[in-house]
């Protein structure tokens, strides 16, 4: 499979799409009906996924940091980022 053709589709489409797809192919993928090829192949579509999915969240995650970090004297600083689930 041609890494940079995927991963560009990945990348370009919305956070809530590669999840939904995401979710799609886990769902496929526990229904155990696959062939081996497609199973392999959907299991890197969603390594894929994934991993653009994770590198938007890393990105979000440093805007807030960085928003959150200017306090009332224009200093920056540094303001962990808490998810709770």
């Amino acid at each position: 499979m041609n890494q940079s053709g995927p991963q560009r589709a990945e990348e370009s489409a919305s956070f809530e799409t590669n999840i939904e797809r995401l979710g799609a192919i886990v769902s496929a993928l526990e229904r155990g009906d696959l062939s081996l090829e497609d199973s392999l192949r959907l299991f890197e579509e969603g390594i894929l996924l994934s991993r653009a999915s994770q590198q938007r969240l890393d990105t979000a995650e440093r805007r807030i940091e960085t928003l959150l970090s200017v306090n009332a004297q224009g200093d920056i600083r540094t303001a962990p980022f808490d998810v709770k689930p």
